[in-house]
């Protein structure tokens, strides 16, 4: 079977799975997996199919203006709750379950949302790629009966994008970018102060023309990740004086390049979750200046 049947196939189960729950609240952060799933059942039910964002200090302001402008274009049912994980100490601390504690708070609220909007089932947007990595959240979404529709399918981030972009959805090609907490090591507490500096680093070096981009927060030191093929552009003298300057000025003292280049998850490494940690993109090449995040 070709690789365009056997993605004509999972959309078409994916249908009738939706069909078959005819009301749905979905987990929508804005991502490129998020709103393929959210555009596809707004195709397949209407008003019955509800996108919900949670906002909170983990959420960055591009991520939270991408979810809007997806909602808008395509006119799905959309709301915007807020979240309080920075209540719970156990998300503030920042161990290595930090994910658990934050999507139980948002798929707590979910079940609120859904109670009120007489909805079916909750869903996300994970994906099969998801799985082999450490992802605690997953035990959240399953204690709380959260179906992942696109990972029981089989759907791999290779599919989505295809559907994304048969849909239009502007965030077809953009990179993941996961919460602003995966930035910050395990065993640092997480603050409002060191979310926004993250944050802001990160707006800095993508108004510069860096697409795919980490700033891990290690104190007061600023290590950067991008592929390695984008190394030799932040070593240009004035380049590197902006980034340091910038970086600086929202309080860090120092600001480091990483040798080893971009890749997902690089703070997980040593904890469980097999080789897939700390693991480079395989997808497409990095973005030349000013091509856009």
């Amino acid at each position: 079977m070709s690789a365009l049947a056997s993605l004509a196939q999972k959309r078409a189960t994916l249908e009738q799975i939706l069909l078959e729950l005819g009301s749905l609240v979905v987990a929508y952060s804005g991502g490129v997996d998020s709103a393929c799933l959210a555009v596809f059942a707004h195709r397949v039910l209407g008003a019955g199919a509800l996108a919900v964002t949670a906002d909170s200090e983990s959420l960055s302001g591009e991520q939270r203006e991408t979810a809007l402008d997806v909602a808008r274009r395509f006119d799905f049912a959309h709301r915007v709750v807020r979240t309080s994980e920075m209540a719970n100490p156990l998300y503030v601390r920042n161990q290595a379950d930090r994910c658990y504690h934050c999507k139980g708070e948002l798929y707590r609220e979910l079940e609120r949302v859904a109670r009120e909007a007489g909805a079916a089932a909750i869903l996300d947007g994970t994906i099969a790629d998801d799985l082999g990595d450490w992802r605690p959240g997953h035990r959240a979404a399953g204690e709380r009966g959260v179906r992942s529709p696109l990972a029981e399918l089989g759907f791999v981030k290779a599919d989505v994008r295809a559907v994304a972009a048969h849909y239009g959805i502007a965030s077809a090609e953009k990179p993941a970018s996961p919460c602003l907490a995966s930035r910050i090591p395990y065993g640092t507490e997480i603050t409002r102060e060191n979310l926004a500096m993250v944050e802001g680093a990160e707006e800095l070096l993508r108004s510069l023309g860096f697409g795919e981009l980490r700033v891990r927060h290690h104190g007061d030191v600023a290590r950067i990740e991008v592929p390695v093929a984008d190394l030799p552009r932040l070593l240009d003298p004035e380049l590197r004086r902006t980034v340091v300057e910038g970086l600086k000025a929202l309080g860090y003292r120092y600001v480091a390049l990483d040798l080893e280049g971009f890749r997902t998850g690089s703070l997980n490494v040593g904890l469980p979750g097999g080789t897939r940690i700390g693991r480079r993109p395989d997808r497409r090449p990095a973005r030349t200046p000013g091509s856009g995040s």
